[in-house]
């Protein structure tokens, strides 16, 4: 556990040595090919924030029905590994240190969008609509898994797992967020099952359990990290026992010796933060929820999770914005503001690229800063 509040101190995962204690979190951008290949933007992306402590790169699917949206990326085939491999290539040679986000969405798909019908642990569809190729649909009903199907995606996830090592991550995340699959099987609303994997909270995290286990297996406890979203309701999840779920999903998961414990949108004050961090007994990354996105601001809430007992701070959206967060932060030097209108599903350099860095002209206050979304997701 860390001993500091100063974020830009040396730190430690495992056996990787980092730079300082600020993470770059995983940040879905839909730049990748439509059969999700990394591309020369991504490489270029990647390679600009190569400061970054650590990169946990964006969610990316361990099979074809787990696609999400639209040019998400994957790690299910050779040519995957390959696109990758230029990506981890190229931040590697500036320095930089890659983990990948395994990312499976479950009900969070379309078969517009992948050409299959999606899989979840119940048959109950997402409750608004998702982005496809043809624009906004709504969602569909998906499959509920068998018995066989559980069996192949937790295999799927191993199998991802090895690919990713292959492809030159240090390590990867298992996402059991945000209302992805993993979440999906921890949710109350979105499992009614009534076999080994529903009902009791010890039951429905039993395929979060055996997902992040095969995946140890697989690569080592050493390289894996877990991320978890405690009382999340995005993507439609609802927990009725946050406390009592997150126990049950720790006390599978304390003895595996992860990497990490990744929380969504970390709050100190919450009693369930509180809770996990006196009860997880190894590396916390805190995800502060940011509403003011100034230097000070940025800067007083990773002392404020550091001071908290979170181990490493990872930030979304300022590194989005700022390739350079890191000596922005040093400096005291102002952030750029983030361009939301090109988060996601339009493609292309702007809003991704094109942020300037310190020596570079500052960029221009957007005027896109209400979300101009063909539906902005959290992933």
């Amino acid at each position: 556990m860390t001993q500091t509040t100063d974020f830009l101190a040396p730190a430690r995962l495992g056996r990787l040595a980092l730079p300082h204690h600020l993470v770059m979190a995983p940040l879905t951008r839909n730049r990748a090919e439509a059969d999700g290949t990394p591309t020369d933007l991504m490489v270029t992306h990647y390679a600009q924030r190569a400061s970054a402590g650590l990169i946990i790169a964006e969610g990316s699917t361990p099979n074809a029905v787990g696609q999400t949206y639209p040019d998400i990326t994957a790690i299910h085939t050779d040519r995957h590994v390959a696109g990758w491999r230029r990506v981890t290539d190229t931040v590697r040679a500036a320095g930089g240190r890659m983990f990948l986000q395994l990312q499976h969405g479950g009900r969070v798909g379309h078969p517009a969008t992948t050409g299959l019908t999606p899989v979840a642990p119940s048959p109950l569809a997402l409750p608004e609509t998702i982005f496809t190729p043809d624009g906004h649909r709504p969602a569909a009903v998906p499959r509920e898994m068998t018995a066989d199907d559980i069996r192949t995606t937790v295999a799927d996830f191993a199998a991802a797992a090895r690919r990713a090592v292959e492809a030159g991550f240090e390590g990867v995340e298992v996402h059991s967020a945000n209302g992805m699959l993993l979440h999906q099987f921890l949710a109350d609303n979105t499992n009614r099952r009534t076999d080994a994997y529903g009902g009791s909270a010890g039951r429905r995290v039993r395929f979060a359990g055996e997902v992040t286990e095969a995946v140890a297996d697989a690569i080592g406890a050493e390289r894996v990290g877990i991320r978890i979203s405690p009382g999340s309701t995005v993507n439609g999840v609802l927990e009725e026992d946050t406390e009592g779920l997150y126990a049950a999903l720790l006390d599978r998961l304390k003895g595996l010796d992860l990497a990490y414990l990744h929380l969504v949108r970390s709050a100190p004050e919450a009693g369930w933060y509180r809770r996990i961090r006196a009860d997880w007994p190894g590396v916390l990354i805190g995800n502060p929820e940011l509403t003011d996105l100034t230097t000070g601001a940025v800067a007083g809430a990773a002392r404020e999770m550091l001071a908290a007992g979170a181990d490493l701070v990872a930030l979304g959206r300022p590194f989005l914005a700022n390739p350079d967060l890191v000596e922005r932060l040093r400096r005291g030097a102002p952030l750029n503001p983030v361009r939301d209108r090109y988060f996601m599903y339009v493609g292309g350099a702007a809003g991704y690229n094109d942020y300037p860095a310190l020596d570079r002209q500052p960029a221009v206050p957007s005027s896109d800063s209400t979300v101009a979304r063909e539906g902005l997701r959290v992933a």
